[in-house]
């Protein structure tokens, strides 16, 4: 598991395809979430925070992944951008009259973060990987 996560820490173009990605998954939340509806539908299969802390995990993921630094380096960038997204995502909702803000949202937002965050850089603290960088 840890030579799999070295060899795709390594690939320079991953970087910004994670990156890139992050942030295409960000404006898709942002966007789909606010359709009229659409969270009343989605919640009959998941509940709100189980819908956030999958979201915002990948998305930590995927920070982590496409930033660069050490693993505790990459684990607060990704912590920190998820915080700022979460928040940016309530921001957003907060002028729905069908939506509304909730600063719990925001905290399992930034706890699955933190839960990805802290798990990619046990993982990548034990791989060669930080060594070259």
């Amino acid at each position: 598991m840890t030579l799999y996560l070295s060899t795709f820490l390594q690939h320079p173009r991953r970087h910004l395809l994670c990156l890139a990605g992050a942030v295409l998954m960000y404006l898709t939340i942002i966007t789909t979430g606010n359709i009229p509806g659409a969270r009343a539908d989605i919640g009959a299969y998941a509940p709100g925070p189980v819908l956030h802390s999958i979201a915002y995990a990948v998305l930590a993921a995927l920070w982590f992944i496409g930033s660069r630094g050490g693993a505790l380096a990459r684990a607060c960038k990704a912590v920190l951008a998820v915080a700022v997204m979460g928040a940016g995502d309530e921001f957003v909702q907060s002028f729905f009259p069908y939506r509304g803000a909730d600063v719990r949202d925001w905290a399992v937002d930034v706890g699955a973060a933190i839960l990805v965050g802290s798990v990619l850089a046990l993982l990548a603290s034990r791989t060669p990987v930080d060594a070259q960088r």
